[in-house]
């Protein structure tokens, strides 16, 4: 709730290079929305910001607007990096609060 408006700029406006077309946001949505249903029908966890700034790309690589290849690295190594950070923080405060109390 604190950060929204850094993830919308950079959703809306720093992955391509162009901004997006309202049929490249409906298309963007339409296949987040079916890829979180389809992951909750499974029950596997997603990020919906990660599932949605792929649609994004997808769209902009598909309508050859270009791409920004500093943002997407940088949302790359977020994805990558999310996951060993949490488990380690995680287990961090878990051992932390078990010697406490």
């Amino acid at each position: 709730m604190v950060g929204w408006r850094r993830i919308v700029v950079t959703v809306g406006e720093k992955i391509g290079k162009t901004h997006l077309s309202y049929a490249q946001g409906a298309s963007a949505e339409l296949v987040a929305a079916a890829t979180i249903f389809a992951a909750d029908h499974m029950g596997l966890p997603v990020s919906t910001t990660h599932v949605l700034s792929s649609g994004v790309a997808g769209t902009m690589a598909a309508n050859k607007s270009g791409l920004q290849k500093a943002t997407l690295r940088n949302l790359l190594l977020a994805w990558i990096l999310t996951l060993p950070a949490s488990i380690t923080l995680a287990a961090g405060l878990f051992w932390l609060l078990r010697h406490i109390f």
